[in-house]
């Protein structure tokens, strides 16, 4: 069988792969302290950039640039985070004593709660309930 590389070429199609949220953060100790102490990520990468921070948790990554003059009452940053369990997450962060609002089912089919990180960005989990 013989492949037409140029009709590959041609009909090839490109694909978004990931997303990696960033966030602003007046305190990288303060943010990195928060999301492995109290959510469970663990630092990214092996050097220690200043002023960025990179964590993960399972399959996705959340990288913080730093914001010293930050207002955090004056802060939108907001992700939402898809998992496949939300109950024993909600457990989890709950039990760690992590302030959330409550674990809801929304009209949009999902089960969702959320929380505020010490710089006011919102986490937002939810999960599919279709």
């Amino acid at each position: 069988m013989q492949v037409n590389l140029h009709n590959f070429v041609l009909n090839y199609k490109y694909m978004l792969t990931d997303i990696h949220p960033k966030l602003p953060m007046r305190d990288k100790a303060k943010t990195r302290s928060f999301y492995i102490s109290q959510l469970g990520f663990k630092e990214f990468g092996s050097a220690d950039f200043d002023g960025y921070l990179m964590v993960e948790r399972d399959s996705i990554q959340i990288h913080f640039f730093e914001f010293k003059g930050l207002d955090p009452k004056e802060n939108y940053g907001q992700v939402y985070i898809r998992t496949n369990d939300i109950d024993a997450l909600y457990r989890e962060l709950k039990k760690k004593d992590v302030a959330c609002s409550p674990l809801e089912h929304k009209p949009w089919m999902q089960r969702e709660f959320s929380l505020l990180d010490p710089d006011n960005n919102l986490l937002t989990f939810g999960q599919n309930v279709f």
